[in-house]
């Protein structure tokens, strides 16, 4: 059911002589959960995946909210970027009505990057890694530019 549905039992209020028995009216209210937000029949949670988790595939277990176990891995070759989603069918909520049918369960991956790298990591990603675009400039035109240095910020 979802926050503020009510469940009504008609005619089970205070009785009294000569009186209609009134309904008893329950207004659910949903309790938020730690790790598992819910819209609707669907169940979202975040994890956080290294860089080379993100790259080079990733597996971990999570406990769901009935107490099972899932193993959550990526397929051979996958990349999962910075922000993305992936779904699971039939691992969300129950339908009302419907208890066999489940919504999805999504998992938002965030990718932590290293604040920095040895001269030897740099070496090594750029020989495995796509080769960086090619600049369009000449040496003549970056002669004439100004050279400028950026600077951390907090924006808050």
């Amino acid at each position: 059911m979802q926050n503020s549905q009510k469940i009504t039992f008609p005619g089970e209020a205070d009785e009294a002589p000569d009186t209609v028995t009134g309904d008893i009216v329950f207004v659910l209210q949903q309790k938020e959960h730690p790790k598992f937000k819910r819209k609707s029949e669907d169940l979202f949670v975040e994890h956080t995946l290294s860089l080379t988790e993100a790259l080079c595939g990733f597996q971990f277990v999570l406990t769901h909210l009935d107490g099972r176990q899932l193993l959550i891995k990526s397929n051979p070759g996958e990349v999962v970027k910075p922000d993305s989603y992936k779904a699971i069918n039939d691992e969300g909520m129950p339908m009302y009505q419907r208890p066999f049918m489940k919504g999805k369960l999504y998992i938002h991956f965030t990718v932590e990057f290293p604040d920095t790298l040895s001269l030897d990591q740099v070496k090594g990603l750029e020989a495995v890694l796509p080769a960086k675009p090619s600049s369009q400039l000449t040496d003549m035109e970056i002669d004439e530019c100004e050279e400028t240095t950026l600077h951390d910020v907090n924006m808050e």
